[in-house]
């Protein structure tokens, strides 16, 4: 049964036992039973070990949604590998550099339905490797790299490692647990009542947490049909919930922002007959959207909050009672969440806003290869310091009141400041930049202020040019603004806080 399961690979098993025939998973290219999924990661775990893969070794896999992307992670679990899921729309430098980071053994590029993967593989010399079912993946040459140390209890060992950009802009690698995946894959198929006779879309990317654990771990642990889409639009996912039997949608505010638009355009609600369950995550939820989804389908619209270090599951709306208003919810059963005095740390009364600091089997290992980030960020009694401030009320429902950290976050992605402005300050011309996000309709944009070294002229089509070979696309600022001088500090630091007055009181 699925509470014996003790590592993420495991689920192979149960796919084989309790799916068997049954179709589990599809792309849109192809649809594979329970057994055809369990034979092709075997396989492909069969063939990582004939190239040297090793227990403790560390494998990049650079990917979209696809069947094979998903084949890939399972079977690099399955030798007992530490998975590096990368977005396969991230540039070759930023693959590279965590390549590097975290001393990979092998890079696999699920190439199949994602040109941007097939991309890499071509860079990096990759050669082919047809999978049994699921298409085509690429398997990178193995380089010298010395494993991790096995642990003695294979849920203490770590499964994943997901990278991103830390707040100063060079690679940042969240270590989780095979128990810390698996609780939150069993957690948030509790929380959507997740049974065989569901279909679940997934648009959200499975090389982010909230993809990853929650939806594609969590719908597979609980034998639930998966639709894996490679990139969202609102006409194909439309498409979906209303002629495939899509019974859970779970998105980030844009997502749903556009579904709205898409309703607008074709002057009809978007149809969606079999959906029962529909959340939103990854980023603020505006509420006069959350209103608007709601009465489009007649179903509440959830909430929750979480971040990569907590893998992600922290808080979550529920049925009863309904959450009406913008709350990210209740406190996932077994995880503690305390409201701290930043400078403190001690707890604070219900309605005061302080840090949140959260505790329990889904906090992160730490960050790889960083023990001072890693101590900084955990107490030696494991609470985990978010960085984020909120309050929580009364009856246990938290808010989330802002961020502590400069964290952008665009379309569920994380944006960090410092990574952005590195690259604008490289750029000829260029002697400071502040970037800084802003709040539209279900997202935030990325704003770069910039100035000039005195006399030099920024052509900005040769500085987005510049950005693009250096940034994924999420990253990229929407909007630039040139000043003579930016606000400084007497320390030096750009005073960012007017620059968001600024766009706030005078958009520009």
């Amino acid at each position: 049964m699925p509470s014996e399961i003790k590592r993420i690979d495991e689920i192979v098993d149960l796919m084989r036992r309790w799916v068997g025939d049954r179709p589990i998973i599809g792309d849109g290219a192809c649809v594979l039973t329970g057994r055809e999924l369990a034979d092709s990661v075997d396989e492909l775990a069969e063939t990582l070990r004939r190239r040297g893969v090793r227990p403790g070794d560390r494998v990049i896999v650079a990917l979209e949604n696809t069947v094979g992307g998903g084949i890939c992670l399972l079977a690099a679990a399955r030798v007992g590998a530490w998975v590096c899921p990368l977005n396969a729309r991230l540039t070759d430098r930023e693959i590279e550099a965590i390549q590097a980071h975290a001393g990979a053994r092998l890079s696999l590029y699920a190439s199949g339905q994602s040109a941007a993967a097939e991309a890499h593989a071509r860079t990096a010399g990759a050669s082919p490797h047809e999978l049994t079912h699921g298409g085509l993946v690429h398997i990178g040459a193995v380089a010298e790299a010395t494993p991790e140390p096995v642990e003695a209890d294979s849920r203490a060992a770590v499964a994943a490692v997901l990278y991103t950009s830390g707040t100063t802009g060079k690679p940042k690698g969240v270590m989780l647990t095979h128990a810390n995946l698996l609780f939150v894959a069993r957690t948030s198929g509790r929380q959507r009542k997740l049974t065989p006779a569901d279909h679940v879309y997934l648009v959200l990317p499975i090389s982010h947490v909230f993809g990853l654990a929650s939806m594609f771990f969590g719908t597979l642990y609980h034998q639930a049909r998966l639709l894996l889409a490679p990139r969202y639009e609102a006409a194909r996912a439309a498409s979906a919930l209303a002629e495939q039997g899509i019974s859970i949608f779970q998105g980030v505010p844009t997502m749903f922002q556009r579904l709205l638009e898409h309703a607008e355009v074709t002057g009809r609600p978007v149809a969606a007959p079999n959906l029962r369950f529909i959340s939103s995550g990854g980023a603020p939820l505006d509420l006069a959207l959350k209103r608007r989804i709601e009465e489009m389908w007649g179903l509440p619209l959830h909430n929750g909050y979480g971040l990569t270090e907590t893998s992600p599951t922290v808080t979550t709306t529920f049925l009863d009672p309904r959450a009406e208003d913008d709350t990210v919810g209740r406190v996932a059963a077994d995880v503690e969440v305390r409201i701290a005095d930043p400078e403190t740390g001690a707890a604070l009364p219900a309605g005061m806003v302080g840090e949140i600091w959260v505790r329990g089997p889904n906090i992160m290992k730490g960050y790889y290869h960083a023990p001072a980030e890693t101590a900084a960020a955990l107490t030696p009694d494991g609470w985990f310091r978010s960085g984020d401030l909120g309050r929580l009320s009364e009856n246990g429902n938290l808010y989330i009141a802002g961020r502590i950290k400069e964290l952008i976050i665009r379309s569920g992605f994380n944006v960090y400041p410092p990574e952005v402005e590195a690259v604008l300050n490289d750029f000829p011309g260029i002697v400071f930049s502040a970037v800084v996000g802003v709040g539209v309709p279900g997202n935030e944009e990325v704003v770069a202020f910039l100035q000039p070294i005195p006399g030099a002229e920024i052509q900005l089509p040769a500085l987005e040019a510049h950005v693009a070979e250096r940034l994924a696309p999420y990253k990229r600022p929407a909007r630039y603004h040139i000043r003579d001088a930016l606000p400084m500090t007497t320390s030096g630091k750009v005073r960012k806080t007017e620059l968001k007055r600024e766009l706030a009181e005078r958009p520009l």
